[in-house]
């Protein structure tokens, strides 16, 4: 030990300088590929899971199963229908937001304050079109239809209503019957509705709708001004919506 002590002692300031650098030249190589594998195992964790990858960069939920194609450039959206559409707002309003959501979609649930708050600061000028699109399970298709059974049975006014109801409190599809009946609405004829699965068409056409007009997750939603159509990827906040409106109306 003492000898050891002894060598490093008596080498030369240069010799130890280098001994030095090459040392720390070492750990840092070291460091950096632990840092590199870090790296490739996570971005191999995303290949593998797309919608985590999708997640990480965007506030939705994608698809499952769908090629994560961009976004086209020409969007092919059916038109807003003032008889059959869930509208929202001033229904000759100027610019129409339209939304392709799942009911069991947190990002759908956070989006959905979102537009509220829109609808209420823009009022007369935007109005907020509410489609379906769930593609998180038999659950999300199930919540769909009970929101169209709701709209049904007790109009537009108790659709939106109970829309906000179930973004607000979650639930399962054993919720869903009391739930309506809170609002006001007949719960043995909601039952029937819904057990009937009057709905299921259109709402299977709703989501083939948000696939040709480029949605690939939820929430999805197009600025419709005129002949201008402005995708919204996901949960945007409520300042990046209000600058593309904003821009739209100026």
């Amino acid at each position: 030990m003492e000898q050891n002590n002894n060598t490093i002692n008596n080498l030369k300031p240069k010799t130890a300088f280098k001994a030095g650098l090459f040392s720390g030249m070492a750990i840092m190589f070291v460091i950096g590929f632990f840092v590199l594998l870090g790296i490739m195992l996570n971005k191999d964790k995303e290949d593998k899971n797309p919608s985590l990858a999708a997640n990480n960069n965007n506030p939705s939920v994608v698809v499952p199963n769908q090629p994560n194609d961009p976004t086209p450039t020409a969007i092919n959206l059916q038109a807003v229908d003032q008889n059959n559409d869930w509208i929202r707002g001033a229904k000759n309003a100027p610019i129409s937001i339209v939304e392709f959501s799942d009911i069991n979609c947190g990002f759908c649930a956070r989006f959905h304050e979102t537009m509220k708050q829109v609808v209420s600061e823009y009022s007369g000028q935007v109005n907020w079109i509410y489609r379906h699109f769930p593609i998180l399970g038999p659950e999300s298709s199930t919540k769909a239809e009970a929101a169209e059974c709701v709209g049904e049975l007790g109009g537009e006014n108790k659709f939106w209503e109970y829309l906000d109801k179930l973004f607000a409190e979650g639930g399962t599809s054993a919720d869903l019957a009391n739930q309506a009946a809170a609002i006001g609405i007949n719960k043995s004829q909601f039952e029937s509705c819904l057990s009937s699965g009057k709905h299921n068409s259109k709402i299977q056409n709703m989501a083939a709708q948000a696939q040709a007009a480029g949605g690939r997750g939820t929430p999805y939603s197009v600025i419709v001004a005129g002949d201008q159509k402005i995708p919204v990827n996901g949960a945007l906040p409520i300042e990046s919506v209000r600058q593309s409106l904003n821009a739209l109306l100026n």
